[in-house]
């Protein structure tokens, strides 16, 4: 069923707020959710509602905390996330870093103990937004690890993003935002969802055999890290910056795991002109990204693109088309509601009549 962006929002912010979250806040957590679907992210859109009503209602998200600042030594500031909505804490987090980074130059941003701050690129893009270059590794705890090491059988991480950001002055920003599996946990989640396979070694199934049955990771198995052991030594590196630095809070056995999704972010933002002539990096920039698109396209592709590029075509199209949701994620969507106090009903009502089948 193809449903309207901004109904959708109404919808998630009426569930979320109605599971406990401040009306403003949960419109911002929505808001959120379904920018991801419209760039492409299922694995981060809407159909998390349901765990993010889950967390809330079990008391394991802290819907009213804000961004905690608990060492600040000038380029370099710690946060703690308080269980607070991922978003919300992790924005504030992220502003505080950008107004310092344009003050000294440079800012490492140390955020833990976040409840899920989602897709990571929106964080990427609100530093580009303000003109800034942008790194972030990210860990995942608080649950039972879901990602083997390279050369291993037994899980022993999560999915563990790293994001990468460079502005441009057209505001189409490089944006390279990525799991250091080969599919994020809510990709698979969605391909069970719909009934698909994800691609090869992607996953093993609970004996260590490679599988592409996305039935397999709920079923004892686990996801790999992409790229063998490329992908897999940045899994690494996100979990010891993410999660050793960034929150103190790694998923080895010794920390907590109380069921609920939990994000560390160290964030390094610079401000180019810090490091010599905006203009001329922006010049060099251009002129990369000109070089790139004039590489000849292979067969079977149309042209060459830069990292951000797929997801700013997919929302142009999705905003006119609506977004395509399958049957199982609607109904989790609206046993959420449910959950949260909202009926099927209360859902009809919102929708109206803009949504297609």
């Amino acid at each position: 069923m193809l449903i309207d962006h901004e109904k959708l929002v109404l919808i998630s912010t009426a569930i979320l707020h109605a599971a406990g979250a401040a009306e403003d806040r949960a419109r911002l957590v929505s808001e959120h959710l379904v920018d991801a679907n419209l760039k492409g992210h299922d694995s981060h859109g809407i159909q998390m509602v349901s765990s993010y009503v889950r967390g809330i209602l079990a008391g394991l998200v802290a819907t009213e905390a804000e961004a905690k600042l608990v060492s600040d030594a000038g380029a370099v500031m710690s946060f703690d996330g308080g269980t607070g909505l991922g978003r919300v804490v992790g924005m504030q987090a992220i502003d505080q870093g950008i107004a310092r980074a344009r003050e000294l130059g440079v800012c490492v941003v140390a955020l833990g103990n976040c409840s899920h701050l989602g897709r990571i690129g929106v964080f990427g893009e609100r530093c580009s937004d303000r003109g800034m270059v942008s790194m972030h590794y990210v860990n995942v705890v608080g649950h039972d690890p879901m990602a083997v090491a390279f050369g291993g059988r037994d899980a022993r991480f999560i999915t563990n993003p790293f994001c990468c950001t460079v502005p441009r002055e057209d505001g189409n920003h490089v944006i390279l935002d990525m799991a250091t599996t080969t599919v994020a946990a809510g990709k698979v989640r969605v391909a069970m969802m719909k009934n698909l396979p994800v691609p090869d070694d992607s996953l093993v199934d609970a004996d260590g055999v490679p599988s592409n049955d996305p039935s397999a990771l709920r079923d004892g198995g686990a996801m790999q890290p992409f790229g063998k052991h490329k992908g897999y030594g940045l899994m690494v590196m996100c979990e010891l910056l993410g999660g050793a630095l960034g929150g103190l809070y790694t998923i080895q056995p010794g920390n907590p795991r109380a069921g609920n999704t939990l994000n560390n972010m160290l964030s390094i933002i610079i401000d180019p002109q810090s490091v010599g002539d905006r203009q001329a990096f922006a010049d060099e920039v251009e002129a990369m990204i000109r070089y790139i698109y004039e590489s000849e396209p292979a067969a079977g592709v149309d042209k060459v693109l830069i990292p951000g590029d797929p997801e700013r075509a997919r929302k142009a199209q999705l905003l006119v088309d609506g977004i395509d949701l399958d049957e199982n994620s609607w109904a989790d969507f609206l046993s959420a509601g449910e959950q949260a106090g909202v009926s099927e009903a209360d859902v009809n009502a919102i929708l109206g009549e803009r949504v297609r089948q």
